[in-house]
């Protein structure tokens, strides 16, 4: 063979070489990347080509599936109780994506998740069964919260303090998940995002807002894990009012015939005392105080239930004015009600916190699990008799204090109220606030529950946590006891 002959040879066998070589790739590699593509409307088909896995509240689903009656899409989402559970599923649209339980779940729900899918399937060409999400949620705690907030803008959230069982979360005002599910819900989907009420947004782990005066929990229990004070009843040194450091600003209270001059935490926390707390915070300094909180869940942004939750904050640099306002839950201090609802978990739970969760299992189409939350993660909080004088304080609160409504016939209550300032120079309508729990006496059983009302059709004067926030935390925690 000549050598013009044997080159020409080399060259063809190259191109035949790359040819090979650029044909696998697109095979394999491309052809992998086309079918992961979120814009691959096959994927799209294949997720809706049967009826979706259900998201379960005490054995009943409160989600369904229907047939379209148009398009390649040839099943959608429908929500029986729609508005009631929407802060729970979130919503599952064919044209807006999933959000809350519906989004973080979504491979299960709709089959495609790998862990579903079995050899035989494969072969077969047969669709894979999606599976279910089995939540914590207890009916009548949802019921009862949703039924309380009524027309108020606001959140609430019920947890099981010694099992981390999210057992209701409400948001309001709400919306119903089916007008959104299909492709043609556009209007719809423009009228809820639209809204300024801000229906979409689940204000109990996603709205973090000023705590008020809830927060003086977080402090009390840094003056006593400090060693500032003793005890609950030991008397503090606060003058009233407290002026704050560096200022000519007095720090008053809101009844101002209140006992609050050198009060004990006991009785702080009964007439919810400004100056006693905004003093408190100064002397154990910004450090102690943003210890303690990141102890009980502030500053946290991984914070999963499994939805993720928006991080609690507590600032990082002030001025001793500035912390003394940190103490009251004013100045740049926010708290979600899921985050108010851990403390007093905590508290109630002899100071530890167990993890909060609102899904119990995963499963497969045959109720075999693929993920369990039945053992979340705990750890100590406050000591075991820290925890035992705030819950004896907060039983005052509802006993001969400020938290007087949240009361329940057999059960001991414990509870903190707050009225948190709200808009430049408080010129707008305050947020009201409880925090609390309640322990049946006879049975043992336990909930924490936190509440906050954004607004409501009451006078700025008639504002108060325990007006508004508290009676909807004692229909939630009667619901979980009962």
């Amino acid at each position: 063979m000549n050598t013009t002959i044997r080159r020409a040879a080399v060259f063809t066998f190259l191109l035949v070489l790359a040819l090979l070589v650029r044909a696998t790739w697109l095979q394999v590699y491309e052809a992998r990347a086309l079918a992961d593509d979120k814009h691959n409307r096959r994927n799209v088909m294949e997720r809706y080509a049967g009826p979706l896995g259900d998201i379960v509240v005490a054995g009943s689903p409160v989600t369904g599936s229907k047939p379209t009656t148009g398009g390649d899409l040839r099943y959608k989402r429908t929500y029986p109780q729609g508005e009631l559970y929407a802060a729970v599923t979130g919503f599952r649209s064919q044209a807006y994506g999933a959000t809350q339980l519906e989004g973080v779940h979504s491979g299960v729900l709709d089959g495609t998740d790998p862990r579903l899918r079995n050899p035989a399937d494969a072969l077969t060409g047969k669709r894979t069964e999606p599976g279910d999400v089995l939540t914590t949620i207890d009916p009548a705690v949802q019921k009862a919260g949703f039924g309380a907030l009524g027309g108020k803008k606001g959140a609430a959230v019920a947890i099981d303090p010694g099992s981390g069982r999210i057992l209701g979360m409400v948001s309001t005002p709400s919306y119903d998940p089916s007008v959104i599910a299909g492709t043609g819900d556009g209007a719809a989907w423009r009228k809820l995002s639209a809204d300024e009420d801000k229906p979409l947004t689940n204000r109990a782990i996603r709205q973090p807002v000023a705590p008020g005066s809830t927060f003086k929990l977080v402090v009390a229990a840094a003056a006593l894990e400090n060693g500032l004070y003793g005890s609950v009843d030991e008397q503090t040194r606060s003058p009233d009012p407290y002026t704050l450091p560096g200022t000519v600003t007095p720090l008053r209270n809101e009844n101002a015939a209140a006992p609050c001059e050198n009060a004990s935490l006991r009785t702080a926390l009964r007439y919810s005392c400004n100056n006693v707390f905004g003093k408190l915070a100064v002397d154990l300094g910004q450090d102690k105080v943003r210890a303690m909180a990141e102890k009980f869940g502030f500053n946290d942004d991984r914070l999963d239930v499994p939805v993720r939750a928006y991080a609690s904050v507590y600032p990082t640099k002030m001025d001793k004015a500035q912390t003394g306002l940190s103490g009251i839950g004013q100045f740049d201090v926010t708290a979600t009600p899921l985050q108010m609802a851990m403390v007093s978990a905590a508290i109630a739970h002899d100071g530890v916190m167990v993890s909060p969760h609102m899904v119990a299992q995963v499963v497969d189409a045959d109720g075999d699990p693929l993920e369990t939350y039945e053992e979340p993660g705990s750890r100590r909080v406050v000591s075991s008799s820290t925890a035992e004088q705030l819950r004896s304080a907060m039983v005052t609160v509802v006993e001969k204090g400020t938290g007087t409504n949240a009361r329940v016939d057999g059960a001991e209550v414990g509870g903190k109220t707050g009225t948190a300032q709200r808009g430049v120079g408080n010129s707008e309508k305050p947020y009201a606030w409880f925090t609390s729990y309640a322990k049946d006496t006879s049975t043992g059983e336990e909930v924490a529950v936190a509440v906050f009302v954004e607004d409501s059709e009451a006078a700025r004067a008639e504002v108060s946590g325990n007006g508004l926030a508290a009676p909807v935390a004692r229909k939630m925690m009667a619901a979980a006891l009962t």
